[in-house]
């Protein structure tokens, strides 16, 4: 980020895009971003992927007298009904334009922690699917034959208790296999598909004990589209040379058989 303004910070053009600052701040970021166009730029593009989320997820901005549980479910509830508490308020989220990457203070208990955890895992997914999605030979270490041994495996060093690994065939990727890798400096996994065209995408898993809130997000690098979330401690990334479409079904179809 340029430096003539170090008072400017990345939270502060996250909540610019987001709409969250009063007048006198945004006055501020505007002085800001007319001195510095690649940050402007970076800001459009927020904002667009704000607009695109919104008209999405427009069928969910609505107001009921339960929202308050979708936060603070009650005790005692099991663990489907936090899941679907979860999956709600995220999408509650999306719907108010948060999505861009910086949610405020008040959602967070250590923002500046969530955003840098947040922040490594698509740079991290990334690189993982560019160094093993290219390879024939050893692009895992186990194989899909061996998908039991996989889970069990990945699941001890991931502390992951009965860790499934998500069957994505009805979106036509079949299991290729998996690998144990680090993510953020601590054990992670990375299950790798491929559908009847050959194309390939990964999944990434990793552990991060400072992550309490689930995100959703895109990232793009060229070609390469990431989609990825946190729920509680664990961060996942889908990552592929595919549609933005398509990676979010998949996205979703893991989000459903992951365990919370």
């Amino acid at each position: 980020m340029n430096d003539t303004n170090p008072s400017v910070t990345e939270a502060d053009l996250h909540a610019y895009a987001d709409g969250q600052l009063p007048e006198t701040a945004r006055a501020r970021i505007d002085a800001f971003l007319a001195d510095n166009p690649d940050e402007a730029a970076m800001v459009a593009e927020w904002q667009a992927q704000n607009t695109g989320i919104r008209s999405l997820f427009a069928g969910y901005e609505k107001t009921k007298e339960t929202d308050a549980l979708l936060v603070s479910p009650p005790r005692g509830s099991s663990s489907g009904r936090k899941r679907a508490a979860i999956a709600a308020a995220a999408l509650l989220v999306f719907a108010l334009g948060a999505v861009s990457g910086h949610y405020g203070p008040a959602f967070l208990e250590k923002p500046e922690l969530q955003l840098a955890a947040s922040e490594t895992l698509p740079k991290q997914a990334e690189t993982a699917f560019m160094v093993y999605a290219a390879e024939v030979r050893h692009p895992v270490e186990v194989f899909a034959n061996e998908e039991a041994h996989l889970a069990t495996w990945l699941g001890k060093r991931l502390a992951i208790e009965n860790l499934k690994i998500p069957n994505l065939q009805s979106l036509g990727f079949k299991l290729v296999g998996g690998r144990l890798l680090p993510v953020d400096g601590r054990p992670g996994a990375m299950f790798m598909y491929e559908n009847q065209a050959g194309e390939r995408l990964t999944v990434l898993v990793g552990r991060n004990t400072e992550n309490r809130t689930t995100s959703f997000r895109f990232a793009s690098s060229d070609n390469l589209e990431t989609f990825y979330w946190i729920d509680g401690e664990l961060g996942y990334a889908v990552t592929g040379e595919i549609s933005r479409e398509t990676l979010r079904e998949v996205a979703e179809e893991c989000y459903r058989q992951f365990p919370s």
